[in-house]
């Protein structure tokens, strides 16, 4: 098993921290350093400012919005970082939700999972460097009747084949994942749980494309905190778990929600949920169990950590990407360095 880091969204105060957080993590030998985006920063240009400052660590978009983007254009992106970072660069996707998805970029929500594989497929066929032409149910390569004609990428990427990964965590979005990418990116993963809400699926996917899942990334990234305290631990995660359990998209639509609610806390999502929509945040925090907190992040001594870094990979988490928590960028670093000495602890390094 591997170790990753993500550092979230850029311009949120800390940037000059993150930047020395992804150099700390180059050093200590992580193998990638993934970035978000939403609605704020964009994650290309903050992979290329980290790129330009690491040597060794690939960097990945974790993830680039599929309503943000051509295909084409993500392509272009993907064979850009490529060549910049001299082939450390791997194109994480996502289709977002309905609010961003309708929002801000003003593109339906409506059939993510075609969406999402004609998108998948554009993406390769110009990365390949082929003359491309594509007609879909989405997208229709060059458009008929007009003067537009297949043209090919110009930019030789670094490698002939970018690792490409989708953030998924509904079953049928795992299943295609599975099929179509070569890495899934998850978010709240219980090891206990794993099998159930994520691998079954992306097994199901791989076998339906005539695959295993040997080479497949399982990529779930964990928040990180380090102490003995593990009440107060968990507690700094309540408003980041109520978050997206409560008002990560609607009552109808919300995807960190039904997967609480798959991990067996039905009756506390929906009151984490009740409470965050009517504007109770406070509310909403108290009531997510301390148990889906610790069950879904590292929280404790080096000891206790290398302990769950051994569970997550029994149930096959092969690369693990750590989110590390402090109130000052020592505190980021000492939980990095705790990382590094959890995974040699847990005879893993």
């Amino acid at each position: 098993m591997r170790l990753g880091i993500n550092l979230g969204y850029w311009g949120a105060g800390m940037d000059g921290d993150n930047l020395a957080v992804a150099k700390e993590a180059d050093k200590l030998g992580y193998d990638v350093c993934w970035a978000a985006e939403a609605y704020g920063s964009d994650a290309p240009t903050v992979l290329a400012w980290v790129a330009a400052h690491t040597e060794r660590i690939d960097v990945g978009s974790a993830i680039l919005q599929i309503p943000a983007r051509q295909p084409a254009m993500t392509a272009m992106t993907a064979a850009t970082l490529d060549s910049l970072s001299n082939g450390r660069f791997r194109l994480g996707l996502g289709v977002s939700g309905p609010q961003v998805s309708e929002g801000w970029y003003g593109v339906k929500f409506d059939k993510p999972l075609a969406r999402t594989r004609e998108y998948v497929e554009i993406v390769r066929r110009a990365m390949s460097r082929e003359r491309l032409s594509y007609e879909g149910e989405h997208w229709t390569l060059p458009l008929p009747d007009g003067p537009g004609k297949p043209i090919k990428l110009t930019v030789h990427p670094q490698r002939e084949h970018i690792p490409l990964y989708i953030a998924a965590i509904g079953p049928k979005n795992l299943e295609q994942t599975g099929e179509i990418a070569d890495g899934a990116l998850l978010i709240f993963p219980s090891a206990d749980h794993l099998e159930d809400t994520a691998l079954r699926h992306l097994r199901a996917g791989r076998e339906k494309a005539g695959k295993t899942m040997e080479g497949f990334d399982v990529c779930p990234t964990l928040p990180l905190a380090i102490g003995d305290d593990i009440d107060a631990l968990a507690d700094m995660f309540r408003p980041y778990t109520a978050l997206y359990v409560g008002g990560m998209g609607s009552r109808k639509q919300n995807f960190y929600n039904q997967l609480a609610r798959r991990m067996g806390y039905e009756k506390e999502a929906a009151e984490i949920q009740d409470k965050y929509l009517a504007g109770d945040k406070e509310g909403a925090a108290a009531a997510v169990p301390r148990e889906l907190i610790d069950s879904t992040t590292l929280l404790g001594p080096v000891e206790r950590i290398a302990e769950r870094m051994q569970a997550y990979a029994a149930a096959g988490v092969t690369t693990l990407t750590l989110a590390p928590a402090g109130f000052s960028l020592d505190d980021r670093l000492a939980s990095l360095r705790a990382g590094t000495a959890a995974m040699e602890r847990a005879g893993l390094a």
